[in-house]
C-alpha cells in the first residue's frame, strides 16, 4: 500500500484566529495514522512553494482523517484558501508516533500551542484511561480544542502566559505545581509532549526531577519528511537523529539540550 496518494478536501474550517482545522478524505485505501505520527501535503500544484509541508495528525475516523494547521507563511497561506471539492497530495503516515501506554500508568498529556494536534490524537485513543491534560498558550484567545476536549470528556487545565484564561504562567509551570502537590504518586505517571522546543527541553528537566518517563513530539522543519535530506535533525546521546524518520517522539530524557 503506497503511502503516496490523493486526498479531496471535506472542510477547512478556522477555529480560532489563524487557526484552522482540514479535514481530508483519501482518494485511495490508505494507512491508518498513529497519534504522533505525521503526513506531507502538497499544497499547491506548481512549483511554489516546491516541497511538502508536515502536518501532525489530529484526528483520525474511518473515512476522514484532519490536521490542525496555523497559518505562518506562503504554504499556509495557500492551504488556508484550499475550497471543499479541492484536491492535495499527501505523504504518509510517517514518524514513529508515541509509545504504547504501559499497564497501570496514568498518563499526563501536555500541549502548547499547535502541539495540542497530536496529543489530541492521543487522548481520543486512550479516554479510557482518564489521561491528565494540560493546555497551555500565550494567552486565551490562542488557546485551541478546549472544546472538542471536553466532548471526549476530557476537561484540561489551562495556563496562559499572560493569565487571560486558567493559571498564570507556562503550562510547564502548571504540571510542575501539580507533580509537587502529588509527589508520592508521580512515578505512576507517563508524560507525553508536544509544543515549542523551549517548552519540551523544560519539560525534560522536569521529569529527570521528579523521575518521571517522557516523551516529547517535536515540531521541526521538514524538507523531504523521510530522512533523506538530513535537515531536521536533533542531538540525542545516541548521535544525531532525524525528527522525520526516528522521531518525531523521542524520549525526553535521550536529548542533549
Amino acid at each position: 500500500m503506497s503511502k503516496l496518494f490523493l486526498a479531496s478536501i471535506k472542510e477547512n474550517k478556522e477555529i480560532a484566529g489563524s487557526h484552522y482545522i482540514l479535514t481530508l478524505s483519501p482518494l485511495t485505501k490508505t494507512i491508518k495514522p498513529q497519534p504522533g505520527q505525521f503526513f506531507m501535503l502538497s499544497v499547491s500544484n506548481g512549483l511554489d512553494p516546491l516541497l511538502k509541508r508536515p502536518f501532525s495528525i489530529f484526528r483520525v475516523s474511518e473515512k476522514h482523517f484532519q490536521i490542525l494547521y496555523r497559518v505562518v507563511g506562503k504554504a499556509t497561506e495557500i492551504l488556508k484558501n484550499k475550497k471543499a471539492g479541492d484536491v492535495i497530495e499527501a505523504l504518509g503516515p510517517l514518524g514513529n508516533g508515541f509509545p504504547r501506554i504501559k499497564p497501570n500508568i496514568k498518563p499526563i498529556l501536555i500541549a502548547g500551542g499547535v502541539g495540542v494536534a497530536p496529543l489530541f490524537a492521543l487522548a481520543e485513543s486512550v479516554k479510557y484511561k482518564k489521561p491528565l491534560f494540560f493546555l497551555g498558550a500565550r494567552n486565551k484567545k490562542e488557546l485551541l480544542c478546549i472544546n472538542e476536549l471536553r466532548k471526549i470528556r476530557i476537561n484540561p487545565v489551562i495556563a496562559t502566559d499572560d493569565g487571560s484564561a486558567g493559571l498564570k504562567g507556562t503550562v510547564v509551570d502548571a504540571l510542575s505545581a501539580f507533580l509537587t502537590r502529588h509527589s508520592s504518586l508521580v512515578t505512576r505517571h507517563c508524560i507525553y509532549a508536544c509544543g515549542p522546543k523551549a517548552m519540551l527541553r523544560e519539560l525534560s528537566f522536569l521529569a529527570g526531577k521528579f523521575n518521571i518517563e517522557a516523551y516529547g513530539a517535536f515540531e521541526e522543519n521538514m524538507a523531504c519528511g523521510v530522512g533523506a535530506c538530513l535537515g531536521c535533525m536533533v542531538n540525542t546521546k545516541d548521535g544525531l537523529r532525524s525528527v522525520c524518520k526516528e522521531g518525531p517522539v523521542f524520549p525526553l530524557g535521550e536529548i542533549l539540550w
